[in-house]
């Protein structure tokens, strides 16, 4: 066995290491800015035709909720409620796929690797 590490008659195993190592080192400091990043971005989602809107976050969070005065009437209280839902779950959908998109451009860095799809 080698005394530093690597394989007897590796030739060059250890540098193939380091570069995982130093690939997988920026993957983590990417994931963590682009967490940071999603936290602040804001998502809007519609429903209604624009009458009810929410902001929720990069993370799904709900932010805000705008309702159109129109609709506060009490006898359409469980349409409003449908609505915000949907418009909720529009901006959910967004997200999501906006911090996917994200982690796509992360892990693209690990090309050659033959790692399991969606291992990230």
């Amino acid at each position: 066995m080698a005394r530093f590490g690597g394989m007897p008659g590796g030739g060059g195993g250890g540098m193939d290491m380091m570069r995982l190592m130093k690939q997988a080192q920026k993957m983590q400091e990417d994931a963590a800015k682009l967490q940071q990043d999603m936290q602040a971005a804001r998502f809007e989602g519609k429903a209604g035709g624009g009458m009810v809107t929410v902001t929720v976050n990069g993370h799904g969070h709900l932010i805000s909720v705008n309702i159109e005065p129109s609709l506060c009437s009490p006898d359409d209280v469980e349409l409003l409620e449908d609505l915000i839902v949907t418009a909720a779950k529009e901006a959910s959908t967004v997200a999501q796929a906006e911090q996917e998109k994200g982690m796509e451009k992360i892990t693209g860095t690990l090309d050659g690797l033959n790692l399991p799809p969606g291992l990230f």
